[in-house]
Formats: structure tokens, sequence, C-alpha cells
């Protein structure tokens, strides 16, 4: 068996040893959703313990990208251009009455991403869209789980050379983003896991839409409301 197979084979022994007694199968996926649901309550919990200052403080930068009529770029990879996408969406259509919509843009046109990745090397994707249409003053936000993208790496660099504030959240330990001096912020959910590490994305910048609107409640006696 290889080393792959025993580590399945631990985390999941009811798929191994032949055939089961189908109640014993059901206990066990039953106890494999219960331990999974408190991992990522858990990872969830340790990561707001330590970074709730850290996370006030990145809201505050995002509403100080908006107070001044920027916008707020973001990227990702994978799933993470996912969460990437899911951020933007929320500043562009928000979904509680009265707060408005504020510009955001996820990076993710796929004409442009393989012209550029085609011609000039997938590591400047997210560059080439900055260079055509951010502006002193904007904000650009990557999701990484693992720190260490090239591509997003690439962007910040350009995105602070060029005076954009830079913005990231990461997993594992951080990698390179955590310690980069082309990023302003980074938030780290340290996990291994993937899955816990994008679930406590989801929840962070959920916290940070709401924080900015409630940072940016003073100046809306300026901004139309959008309809429901």
């Amino acid at each position: 068996m290889s080393t792959a197979e025993s580590g399945l084979e631990q985390l999941y022994p009811f798929l191994y040893g032949g055939r089961k007694e189908r109640g014993a199968d059901d206990r066990a996926l039953l106890e494999s959703v219960r331990q999974k649901a408190r991992d990522s309550v858990e990872a969830k919990e340790a990561f707001f313990a330590a970074n709730e200052v850290a996370v006030v403080e990145m809201a505050r930068a995002i509403a100080g990208v908006y107070r001044g009529n920027g916008r707020m770029f973001a990227m990702g990879n994978g799933g993470s251009s996912c969460d990437a996408a899911h951020f933007a969406v929320e500043f562009l259509h928000p979904v509680t009455t009265g707060r408005p919509a504020l510009s955001a843009l996820h990076l993710a046109d796929p004409v442009m991403i393989t012209a550029v990745a085609n011609d000039t090397g997938f590591k400047n994707i997210f560059v080439r869209q900055l260079i055509a249409q951010a502006r002193p003053g904007d904000g650009l936000i990557g999701f990484s789980t693992s720190g260490h993208s090239e591509n997003l790496l690439a962007a910040f660099a350009r995105a602070k050379a060029m005076g954009l504030v830079t913005l990231g959240l990461a997993g594992h330990d951080g990698g390179t983003m955590a310690t980069s001096a082309d990023l302003d912020r980074c938030l780290v959910v340290r996990t291994d896991s993937i899955h816990r590490i994008q679930e406590t994305h989801v929840v962070i910048y959920h916290i940070l839409w709401d924080l900015v609107h409630t940072l940016l409640a003073d100046d809306r006696g300026s901004l139309p409301a959008e309809a429901p």
C-alpha cells in the first residue's frame, strides 16, 4: 500500500478491508461529518482570537480606498479565484438594504488571462490587468491558501509600485505573502487544511464587507442607496 493510500485508510477506515456492515459505515461517515464540522469551527475561532484587531485594520484600509473614490481589485487561483469573485460581488451587489454598491473588480477575464499567459507567461496574468485598469489609491486584495502564488506576488509588487493599497489572505504559515514588503497587510489562517483555510477566508471577507460599510456610514449622506 502506498503512503497516500495508507493516509486515506487512517482517515476513512470504513472504505478499506473488504465489505462491512452498512450501519458501521454510516456511523463512521457521521463521525467524519462531526469531526470536520468541529475542525472548521475551531479553525475560525483560533483565527479570530489571534487576529480580530488585524481584521479591523484591514477593513479600515479598504474603507480608506473607497473614501478616496478608489476601486478594489481581487485576484486568486483556482478555489481562491472563486473567493476573489465572491469578495467582489459582495461590494458590487450589497444584499443589505440601504448599503451602497462599491466598485470591486475580479481579475479573471478568461480571454485576457489566456492571452497574457500565452504571450508573456502565467506569472503576468494579473500584472497586465492592473497596468491597464488600476490607478494610485485603488486597492488590491489577493487570496492564496499557500501564500506562495507567483502571479499574485508579481501583481502585489506592481501594485505597490503603482501606489495601490495591497492586502492578502493566506493560509498555512502565510508563505511569501506574509513577509513580503509588497503587501501592506496579510491575514493568515494557520492550518494545513486547504478546506479549513478557504472556509475561514469566506467568513473573513464577509466580516470585512460589513465592517467597511460600518466605517463608511458617516459618508453615506452623499451616496445614493441602491434599491434592494
